[in-house]
């Protein structure tokens, strides 16, 4: 173990965590398919003396001294993974370690994460804290499920900060990007395409989506930068000698923290003539101010915070959050993903540090 360790963290909790992600790698978790990870994380929670709560696929205990009377810090990640994209040259389900690499599917993308929290909560709650504290492994995150973080959290009490586990090079994520996807319909009218008759589709959906492509929203986030709007699919027509009479469009809206989703779908409403509609407007950006008690001690321990381009159950939170954990978000959703060792090794003795004593 490196210098950097505090001594409530030991080589036995490290190489605990680790085997526990072994395990969990081996046991195939993909988004709405959880089960039988969130049965075996429940029995390994049970085993070892602490009580569970379950909701779904949904898992979490409290700290043994939990009071009402004192804040409570959420330590969260999630247990579902991506399905394994094409080019794995290893088993995306089984655990390997080479040139001090673990290998697997969700091994970076948040297995590291959700085993470091676990670990240092295990290890906190062995302690007098000034707050209480939560472990929730979530499903459903890699789909923004309904089945997810937002059914359980209510069955939870109040929560005054969460501590999101994602792979951030254990930087802090002090805002990150909402998510709001639209359809967008032109409509037109049919005719034979060799005579001077019906509305085509396609010519009317010109103005918007030059509209969509070249508008820039004014508030620029100092974290997040634009709000970014791309057109990413688009369908029309269904022969060549008929005039299309409809032309509909799929829309990535990635907002900043300067603006709710709603809002921006009244500002792109009012100013495209297609008929719009959001598919839900629930994952919004997210910010924690440079203020708060958790980021001031981050960086005073050195750590540079940063605004993440990428969604997680952040989005569905209400209290203050940020996001935080081992690995590098470039390896995640790709083939052959892994973690470093050493990452999940520093990981253990910061996340102690960070919480340790922190008053909210």
């Amino acid at each position: 173990m490196s210098k950097v360790n505090e001594e409530m963290i030991n080589t036995t909790d490290y190489i605990e965590t680790v085997n526990l992600l072994k395990s969990l790698i081996e046991i195939p978790s993909i988004s709405r398919n959880e089960n039988q990870l969130a049965d075996f994380l429940q029995h390994y929670l049970e085993i070892i003396g602490m009580e569970t709560g379950r909701k779904g696929n949904n898992v979490w205990c409290l700290s043994p001294t939990f009071s009402l009377d004192k804040p409570t810090i959420l330590l969260n990640s999630h247990i579902d993974t991506v399905k394994p994209v094409s080019g794995w040259m290893k088993n995306p389900f089984e655990a390997v370690i080479s040139n001090s690499k673990l290998y697997g599917l969700g091994s970076n993308d948040a297995g590291a994460s959700l085993v470091c929290l676990l670990r240092v909560f295990l290890t906190l709650c062995k302690t007098n804290q000034p707050y209480n504290l939560i472990f929730l492994a979530s499903c459903e995150e890699e789909v923004s499920g309904e089945k997810g973080i937002s059914d359980v959290l209510n069955d939870l009490p109040p929560i005054s900060f969460a501590l999101v586990g994602e792979p951030t090079e254990m930087q802090p994520a002090i805002a990150e990007r909402g998510l709001m996807v639209l359809d967008i319909t032109t409509h037109g009218k049919a005719g034979h395409a060799a005579r001077d008759e019906g509305i085509n589709a396609i010519y009317l959906a010109l103005d918007d989506i030059n509209w969509l492509r070249n508008y820039h929203f004014e508030r620029v986030s100092p974290l997040l930068g634009e709000v970014k709007m791309t057109l990413t699919m688009i369908q029309a027509g269904t022969q060549h000698n008929v005039i299309p009479d409809r032309c509909s469009m799929v829309v990535d809206i990635r907002s900043n923290e300067l603006y709710t989703n709603q809002e921006l779908f009244e500002m792109i409403k009012a100013n495209i003539k297609s008929d719009v509609a959001a598919h839900s407007f629930r994952l919004n950006s997210s910010h924690i101010s440079e203020q708060h008690p958790f980021v001031q001690r981050v960086i005073e321990l050195g750590r540079i915070p940063f605004g993440s381009p990428t969604l997680s159950d952040q989005a569905l939170m209400s209290f203050p959050s940020l996001k935080m954990g081992p690995g590098k978000s470039s390896r995640s959703h790709t083939a052959d993903e892994f973690i470093y060792l050493q990452e999940i090794e520093e990981a253990l003795p910061l996340y102690y540090k960070f919480l340790n004593g922190l008053t909210l």
